[in-house]
């Protein structure tokens, strides 16, 4: 029996720790947290005592009583028991939950926490014990006990004025107002345009550059107008050159890691905690919830010594860092690699990629600053002026190693041929191109938790849960649409005359970016008129600066609580007297029939309602998920409910076109397909529709390698995406590899449809704890 029981949250975790620890240590696992809220139906299914001064009732959860059993066994056979949850406040709680479920004896119980787990930072919090921070533990408890309230009173609202199944967060809401608003902005939006003109130059040794006029033009005309320059030279009126630096980044803290990969490496947030947390528990970075960007002593040491190893002494400019944010923990590190010697690492893909980026991050922050040089030219003849600008690396730097994406791309700065101040450069050509101004972009995971951190909403371990939440609930998804096209003009001035052209250009798109849907748009706006301080971004703000004050100790967390409730819960009670809210919209009168066309929020999704007079059922039609409640119009509405559209018959089958889950379709009888992006369902023609379901058939035909027939009734063997296969009925099943598509008999395929069926079906086996 081991003398010292090690009891951390994770099993991968437990198995890197106690490598570093002898025989006397056992390590063993809580996954996770043990214990919660109590779960029950009944008046107090809330299980918080609000007349009590909130005291919660917990309990150990039915998938973790084998869990608690166990590690109970092992801490009777233990003298010391050492708690290494994690070191934030959740880590802190888990580490309280423990003591309390295994009625830990506080005189054999130690506290440790470290940022890393490599051996010398599990021996150094060995030698450093603690005990449990209540006021930590009582933090936590408090956005615990405050989000079980806003979530057990608020959602019934929900339910009974809206829709069941419904639910309301304080984190949740408010993320999805950001991405409400920030549609209605864009949809709002009138796009201006100028034109940007583009002069086409060489020096006197004939090298080419370009420089843009600095006036602006509303039409087309006003460029013509203004510009109809002689073949006299431009002539260089003032070339000014400057030599600027560029510093490097902070190291990443959790929403930076999160905001980066997303846009170099295309991870959700989600993907890239899950990524974060195995390359923790491997012991190949620090800590991956953290909101500071303090590196150690020992860290940049490290750093230096791979720098001067890797690039020289030229490029090492050691720097500390400073978080601006309230409520960072600067004892705290950022995240690191643990290993400075090691630019690659990780057991797959995912976790290089990340971990490399998380290298060349903090590697780059302490390196020498770039020198960039940059030269402004600008050219002019008569009261035409042209500028021209250049930059060039003198000194590349940190960025040698790294550079930090951008959200939104910038035009790139080339470089400028050899220019002397006085000299001349002649104009080759002139192009005009017209320009539209543009909203702000829509939310990717990325920019929305820079938002929430920006507005102090939430903490680095609630945004990637908060993201995944809001789009499981079908609050927002994430775009499909490619856009819309629009006509841009073009202008092209050569040998003395201009020549105009038009070209499509789409815009608009909101593909992989953050949208409403119909129900996030509805609840937020029930949730601002009668929930406004739950959704205000100042007061969600205010609780998390509450939260850290309760950490700091300089505030009881039952104040704070009592403090939320008493302007809360009025606002339940008074919101039970508010009228149901279906978000219903007049879009005016069917030209034909003169009947009030509306759409509003059913109980299965939103629809379009025809009003048929009173006592009578109106008609319903159910609106595509391409189309938004509050931006439908009546023309597109008429154009929805002509759907299905019957096209007429071929070999005495009826043809309709419609637009379904997965967008527009052809059918006949029980065959569909898809219609392509160049046709519409509400235009396209018979021989058309045709044509798409017969090169269908054709495809299927193709796909046919052997029809079997048999007592069983017909089998047939398929090539299919992922390669033959055996379809029988509903039933498919991959044929073997070693197997010939064409020589399989009727048996052999019975008998492999009877194996498959013995085999268990994935996702159905016993939960592990």
């Amino acid at each position: 029996m081991s003398k010292n029981l090690v009891i951390v949250e994770s099993p991968a975790k437990a198995k890197t720790i106690e490598k570093y620890l002898g025989s006397d240590y056992k390590v063993a696992s809580s996954f996770g947290h043990i214990r919660d809220l109590v779960k029950k139906k009944g008046a107090d299914s809330m299980a918080i005592d609000i007349e009590n001064n909130f005291a919660p009732s917990y309990s150990v959860s039915s998938e973790k009583k084998d869990v608690v059993s166990n590690l109970k066994k092992l801490v009777k056979s233990s003298e010391t028991v050492w708690l290494a949850s994690d070191e934030d406040r959740e880590g802190e709680a888990i580490a309280w939950h423990l003591t309390e479920a295994l009625g830990l004896d506080a005189s054999q119980t130690k506290r440790i926490v470290f940022n890393e787990i490599t051996k010398k930072a599990i021996v150094n919090a060995i030698e450093h014990p603690r005990t449990i921070d209540m006021d930590l533990v009582n933090a936590q408890q408090a956005r615990r006990v405050m989000d079980r309230i806003v979530g057990f009173e608020l959602s019934p609202v929900l339910w009974r004025k809206i829709k069941g199944k419904l639910s309301a967060g304080r984190v949740q809401s408010v993320a999805v107002r950001l991405i409400v608003e920030r549609e209605r902005d864009i949809n709002a939006f009138v796009p201006a345009s100028d034109f940007r003109v583009l002069g086409q130059f060489t020096n006197a040794e004939g090298f080419a550059f370009e420089g843009e006029w600095s006036g602006t033009a509303k039409t087309a005309q006003d460029v013509a107008a203004a510009l109809q320059p002689s073949q006299a030279p431009f002539q260089v009126s003032s070339l000014v050159k400057k030599t600027g630096t560029r510093r490097p980044t902070a190291p990443f803290t959790t929403s930076t890691l999160q905001q980066e990969a997303s846009r170099k490496l295309g991870f959700s947030v989600n993907r890239t905690m899950s990524v974060a947390q195995k390359l923790y528990e491997n012991g190949l970075i620090t800590y991956m919830r953290t909101d500071s960007v303090n590196l150690s002593q020992d860290a940049r040491q490290m750093a230096a010594a791979a720098i001067l190893d890797q690039y020289g002494d030229q490029y090492l400019q050691s720097r500390t860092y400073s978080t601006k944010s309230q409520g960072a923990q600067e004892a705290h590190e950022a995240i690191r690699p643990t290993q400075f010697d090691r630019p690659h690492a990780g057991a797959d893909d995912s976790e290089r990629k990340l971990y490399h980026l998380i290298w060349q991050r903090t590697i780059a922050s302490q390196m020498a600053e770039a020198k960039i040089d940059r030269t402004t030219a600008h050219l002019t003849q008569g009261n035409l002026d042209f500028v021209a600008k250049g930059e060039m690396i003198a000194f590349d730097g940190f960025m040698k190693v790294y550079l930090e994406g951008v959200d939104e791309k910038k035009a790139e700065v080339g470089m400028l041929p050899s220019l002397t101040e006085g000299g001349q450069v002649q104009l080759e050509g002139l192009q005009a191109i017209q320009r539209f101004t543009r909203p702000q972009g829509r939310f990717t995971e990325a920019t929305l938790v820079k938002a929430l951190e920006e507005k102090g909403i939430g903490r680095p371990s609630t945004y990637a849960p908060t993201i995944t939440t809001i789009q499981k609930r079908e609050y927002i998804k994430k775009g499909t649409r490619d856009g819309v096209e629009r006509t841009v003009e073009l202008g092209h001035f050569q040998n003395g005359t201009w020549d105009w052209s038009e070209k499509k250009e789409k815009w608009g798109s909101d593909k992989g970016r953050l949208v409403p849907t119909d129900m996030g748009n509805l609840v937020t706006d029930f949730l601002m008129g009668h929930f406004d301080m739950v959704m205000d971004y100042a007061f969600t703000a205010k609780m998390e600066e509450n939260f850290d004050m309760i950490a700091d100790g300089k505030v009881s967390w039952t104040e704070v609580m009592s403090s939320f409730y008493d302007r809360f819960h009025p606002m339940i009670e008074k919101a039970g007297d508010a009228d149901r809210e279906s978000g219903e919209r007049n879009l005016g009168t069917h030209p034909e029939s003169g009947k009030t066309v509306l759409v509003r929020m059913a109980r299965f999704g939103p629809v379009i309602q025809v009003d048929n007079g009173e006592g009578k059922k109106p008609d319903y039609y159910n609106i595509p998920e391409d189309y938004s409640m509050g931006t439908i119009t009546l023309e597109q509405a008429l154009e929805l409910m002509a759907l299905p559209r019957l096209l007429g018959q071929h070999n005495g089958a009826d043809i309709k076109a419609n637009i379904g889950r997965y967008g527009p379709y052809v059918q006949m009888n029980r065959t569909f397909e898809s219609i392509p992006e160049d046709k519409s369902p509400y235009t396209i023609t018979l021989e058309e529709a045709v044509d798409l379901l017969q090169a269908k058939a054709a495809r299927a035909a193709a796909a046919e390698l052997a029809i079997l027939d048999g007592d069983r009734g017909e089998i047939k063997i398929l090539d299919g995406r992922y390669g033959p296969y055996i379809k029988f009925g509903r039933k498919n099943v991959t044929l073997p590899k070693d197997v010939e598509p064409k020589a399989v008999t009727y048996e052999q395929a019975c008998e492999l449809i009877d194996e498959a069926a013995k085999k268990p079906k994935k996702g159905r086996g016993k939960r592990k704890s």
